[in-house]
Protein backbone atom coordinates (compact mmCIF):
# COMPACT_ATOMS: atom_id res chain seq x y z
CA UNK A 1 0.00 0.00 0.00
CA UNK A 2 1.35 3.40 -0.99
CA UNK A 3 1.13 5.55 2.15
CA UNK A 4 2.68 8.73 0.75
CA UNK A 5 0.63 11.90 1.30
CA UNK A 6 1.31 14.93 -0.90
CA UNK A 7 1.78 17.57 1.80
CA UNK A 8 2.22 17.89 5.55
CA UNK A 9 -1.02 19.89 5.65
CA UNK A 10 -2.93 16.99 4.10
CA UNK A 11 -1.30 14.54 6.50
CA UNK A 12 -2.51 16.35 9.64
CA UNK A 13 -5.80 17.72 8.32
CA UNK A 14 -7.96 15.38 10.43
CA UNK A 15 -6.23 16.12 13.75
CA UNK A 16 -9.05 17.85 15.61
CA UNK A 17 -9.22 19.99 18.74
CA UNK A 18 -8.57 17.93 21.86
CA UNK A 19 -6.68 15.15 20.05
CA UNK A 20 -3.90 13.27 21.81
CA UNK A 21 -0.50 13.15 20.09
CA UNK A 22 2.68 11.18 20.65
CA UNK A 23 5.51 13.27 19.19
CA UNK A 24 9.00 11.99 18.50
CA UNK A 25 12.28 13.77 19.09
CA UNK A 26 14.93 14.14 21.74
CA UNK A 27 15.77 17.76 22.48
CA UNK A 28 15.94 19.26 18.98
CA UNK A 29 17.05 16.00 17.39
CA UNK A 30 14.63 14.09 15.19
CA UNK A 31 11.73 16.48 15.74
CA UNK A 32 8.92 16.37 13.10
CA UNK A 33 9.05 20.14 12.59
CA UNK A 34 7.18 20.28 9.28
CA UNK A 35 4.26 18.27 10.63
CA UNK A 36 4.16 20.46 13.74
CA UNK A 37 4.16 23.62 11.62
CA UNK A 38 1.35 22.22 9.48
CA UNK A 39 -0.64 21.37 12.61
CA UNK A 40 -0.10 24.90 13.90
CA UNK A 41 -1.38 26.30 10.59
CA UNK A 42 -4.46 24.06 10.78
CA UNK A 43 -5.58 25.80 13.97
CA UNK A 44 -6.02 22.64 16.07
CA UNK A 45 -6.13 23.48 19.79
CA UNK A 46 -6.54 21.91 23.26
CA UNK A 47 -4.06 19.24 22.20
CA UNK A 48 -2.85 16.59 24.64
CA UNK A 49 0.80 15.89 23.86
CA UNK A 50 3.03 13.00 24.90
CA UNK A 51 6.70 13.75 24.20
CA UNK A 52 10.05 13.63 25.98
CA UNK A 53 10.20 17.43 25.96
CA UNK A 54 8.16 20.30 24.54
CA UNK A 55 10.62 21.91 22.16
CA UNK A 56 12.89 24.87 22.72
CA UNK A 57 13.29 28.38 21.34
CA UNK A 58 10.98 28.56 18.32
CA UNK A 59 11.42 24.94 17.31
CA UNK A 60 9.40 21.77 17.66
CA UNK A 61 6.42 21.68 20.00
CA UNK A 62 7.38 25.14 21.28
CA UNK A 63 5.56 26.46 18.18
CA UNK A 64 2.26 25.01 19.42
CA UNK A 65 2.99 25.72 23.07
CA UNK A 66 3.69 29.43 22.51
CA UNK A 67 0.45 29.73 20.54
CA UNK A 68 -1.55 28.30 23.45
CA UNK A 69 -2.61 25.24 21.46
CA UNK A 70 -1.49 22.61 24.02
CA UNK A 71 -3.68 21.78 27.02
CA UNK A 72 -1.71 18.92 28.54
CA UNK A 73 1.84 17.58 28.32
CA UNK A 74 3.01 14.13 29.37
CA UNK A 75 6.80 14.23 29.35
CA UNK A 76 10.00 13.96 31.30
CA UNK A 77 11.94 17.18 30.69
CA UNK A 78 11.16 20.89 30.80
CA UNK A 79 14.77 21.94 30.22
CA UNK A 80 15.44 25.51 29.15
CA UNK A 81 11.95 26.09 27.75
CA UNK A 82 10.94 29.14 29.81
CA UNK A 83 7.50 29.38 28.22
CA UNK A 84 6.80 25.77 29.18
CA UNK A 85 7.76 26.53 32.79
CA UNK A 86 5.74 29.77 32.81
CA UNK A 87 2.55 28.14 31.57
CA UNK A 88 2.93 25.22 33.97
CA UNK A 89 3.62 27.31 37.07
CA UNK A 90 0.94 29.81 36.04
CA UNK A 91 -1.78 27.17 35.92
CA UNK A 92 -2.30 27.45 32.16
CA UNK A 93 -0.99 23.99 31.35
CA UNK A 94 -1.48 20.52 32.84
CA UNK A 95 1.80 18.59 33.04
CA UNK A 96 2.43 14.97 33.98
CA UNK A 97 6.15 14.46 34.57
CA UNK A 98 7.37 10.88 34.17
CA UNK A 99 10.84 9.32 34.63
CA UNK A 100 12.39 9.21 31.16
CA UNK A 101 12.82 5.45 30.98
CA UNK A 102 9.28 4.92 32.23
CA UNK A 103 7.93 7.26 29.55
CA UNK A 104 9.79 5.33 26.86
CA UNK A 105 8.46 2.00 28.13
CA UNK A 106 4.89 3.30 28.49
CA UNK A 107 4.94 4.33 24.82
CA UNK A 108 6.45 1.01 23.73
CA UNK A 109 4.01 -0.97 25.86
CA UNK A 110 1.03 0.87 24.43
CA UNK A 111 2.19 0.16 20.91
CA UNK A 112 2.85 -3.50 21.72
CA UNK A 113 -0.63 -4.00 23.18
CA UNK A 114 0.61 -4.29 26.78
CA UNK A 115 -1.87 -2.46 29.04
CA UNK A 116 0.41 -2.04 32.05
CA UNK A 117 3.71 -3.15 33.59
CA UNK A 118 5.62 -2.92 36.87
CA UNK A 119 8.84 -0.94 37.29
CA UNK A 120 11.04 -0.04 40.28
CA UNK A 121 11.47 3.52 38.98
CA UNK A 122 9.69 5.97 41.27
CA UNK A 123 9.02 3.65 44.20
CA UNK A 124 9.13 5.58 47.47
CA UNK A 125 8.58 8.93 45.73
CA UNK A 126 5.57 10.99 44.68
CA UNK A 127 5.68 9.17 41.35
CA UNK A 128 4.23 6.17 43.19
CA UNK A 129 2.71 7.80 46.28
CA UNK A 130 0.91 10.59 44.41
CA UNK A 131 0.93 14.31 45.05
CA UNK A 132 2.96 15.52 42.06
CA UNK A 133 1.47 18.82 40.84
CA UNK A 134 -0.27 18.23 37.51
CA UNK A 135 -1.80 21.69 37.46
CA UNK A 136 -1.20 24.78 39.58
CA UNK A 137 -3.93 27.26 40.44
CA UNK A 138 -1.94 30.31 39.31
CA UNK A 139 -1.47 31.54 42.86
CA UNK A 140 1.18 29.09 44.05
CA UNK A 141 -1.21 26.33 45.10
CA UNK A 142 -1.85 22.95 43.53
CA UNK A 143 -5.17 22.64 41.69
CA UNK A 144 -4.70 19.03 40.54
CA UNK A 145 -2.23 16.45 41.85
CA UNK A 146 -1.26 13.00 40.62
CA UNK A 147 -3.03 10.02 42.20
CA UNK A 148 -1.30 7.24 44.09
CA UNK A 149 -0.36 4.18 42.01
CA UNK A 150 -0.46 0.50 42.85
CA UNK A 151 2.77 -0.83 44.39
CA UNK A 152 3.41 -4.57 44.54
CA UNK A 153 6.33 -6.68 45.70
CA UNK A 154 8.07 -9.26 43.54
CA UNK A 155 10.77 -11.33 45.23
CA UNK A 156 10.73 -8.87 48.10
CA UNK A 157 11.31 -5.83 45.88
CA UNK A 158 8.59 -3.16 45.46
CA UNK A 159 7.49 -2.13 41.98
CA UNK A 160 5.00 0.52 40.84
CA UNK A 161 2.34 -0.18 38.24
CA UNK A 162 2.51 2.01 35.13
CA UNK A 163 0.02 2.02 32.26
CA UNK A 164 0.86 1.83 28.57
CA UNK A 165 0.20 4.94 26.50
CA UNK A 166 -1.95 5.05 23.36
CA UNK A 167 -2.69 8.27 21.49
CA UNK A 168 -5.01 9.29 18.68
CA UNK A 169 -2.10 10.31 16.45
CA UNK A 170 1.70 10.20 16.38
CA UNK A 171 4.05 12.56 14.56
CA UNK A 172 7.61 11.36 13.89
CA UNK A 173 10.64 12.15 11.76
CA UNK A 174 12.87 9.61 10.02
CA UNK A 175 16.04 9.82 7.98
CA UNK A 176 14.73 7.41 5.35
CA UNK A 177 11.40 5.85 4.57
CA UNK A 178 9.73 3.96 1.77
CA UNK A 179 6.22 4.18 0.37
CA UNK A 180 5.07 1.32 2.60
CA UNK A 181 6.04 3.22 5.76
CA UNK A 182 9.19 1.31 6.71
CA UNK A 183 11.47 3.77 8.51
CA UNK A 184 15.14 4.26 9.38
CA UNK A 185 16.14 6.79 12.05
CA UNK A 186 19.47 8.57 12.38
CA UNK A 187 21.50 8.36 15.59
CA UNK A 188 19.84 9.98 18.64
CA UNK A 189 16.59 10.59 16.77
CA UNK A 190 16.04 6.85 17.24
CA UNK A 191 15.52 7.39 20.99
CA UNK A 192 11.83 8.34 21.05
CA UNK A 193 10.64 8.38 17.44
CA UNK A 194 10.04 4.61 17.07
CA UNK A 195 8.27 4.46 20.44
CA UNK A 196 6.05 7.45 19.67
CA UNK A 197 5.20 5.91 16.30
CA UNK A 198 4.15 2.65 17.94
CA UNK A 199 1.86 4.45 20.39
CA UNK A 200 -0.19 6.32 17.80
CA UNK A 201 -3.38 4.87 16.34
CA UNK A 202 -2.65 6.94 13.23
CA UNK A 203 1.06 7.61 12.74
CA UNK A 204 2.39 10.23 10.34
CA UNK A 205 6.08 10.21 9.42
CA UNK A 206 8.02 12.98 7.71
CA UNK A 207 11.07 11.51 5.98
CA UNK A 208 14.23 13.23 4.81
CA UNK A 209 14.70 10.70 2.00
CA UNK A 210 11.87 8.81 0.34
CA UNK A 211 12.80 5.59 -1.46
CA UNK A 212 10.82 3.00 -3.36
CA UNK A 213 9.81 -0.28 -1.70
CA UNK A 214 12.87 -2.51 -1.57
CA UNK A 215 15.18 0.50 -1.34
CA UNK A 216 15.83 -0.20 2.34
CA UNK A 217 17.59 -3.38 3.39
CA UNK A 218 15.00 -5.24 5.52
CA UNK A 219 17.71 -5.82 8.14
CA UNK A 220 18.22 -2.04 8.40
CA UNK A 221 14.57 -1.17 9.12
CA UNK A 222 14.17 0.36 12.59
CA UNK A 223 10.37 0.56 12.48
CA UNK A 224 8.23 -1.60 10.18
CA UNK A 225 5.50 -0.01 8.12
CA UNK A 226 2.74 -1.77 10.08
CA UNK A 227 3.05 1.07 12.62
CA UNK A 228 2.90 3.89 10.02
CA UNK A 229 -0.22 5.07 8.17
CA UNK A 230 1.03 8.20 6.37
CA UNK A 231 4.38 9.29 4.93
CA UNK A 232 5.37 12.83 3.89
CA UNK A 233 8.56 13.40 1.88
CA UNK A 234 10.46 16.53 2.93
CA UNK A 235 11.86 18.97 0.39
CA UNK A 236 15.70 19.16 0.31
CA UNK A 237 15.76 22.41 2.29
CA UNK A 238 13.44 21.04 4.94
CA UNK A 239 15.46 17.85 5.27
CA UNK A 240 18.70 19.80 5.68
CA UNK A 241 17.41 21.92 8.56
CA UNK A 242 19.22 20.93 11.77
CA UNK A 243 18.89 23.00 14.95
CA UNK A 244 21.41 23.10 17.80
CA UNK A 245 20.02 23.78 21.28
CA UNK A 246 23.33 24.58 22.98
CA UNK A 247 26.42 25.14 20.90
CA UNK A 248 29.72 24.31 22.59
CA UNK A 249 33.22 24.79 21.25
CA UNK A 250 36.65 23.68 22.40
CA UNK A 251 39.67 25.91 22.29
Amino acid sequence: MDKVVATAADAVADIADGASLAVGGFGLSGVPNELIRALHASGAAELRVVSNNCGAMDSGLAVLLSAGRIARVTGSYIGANKEFARQYLGGELEVEMIPQGTLAERLRAGGAGIPAFYTPAGVGTQVADGGLPWRYDGEGGVALASPAKEVREFDGIPYVLEHGIRTDFALVRAARGDRHGNLVFAKSSRNFNPLAAMAGRVTVAEVEELVEPGGIDPDAVHLPGIFVQRVVALAPGQAAEKRIEKRTVSG
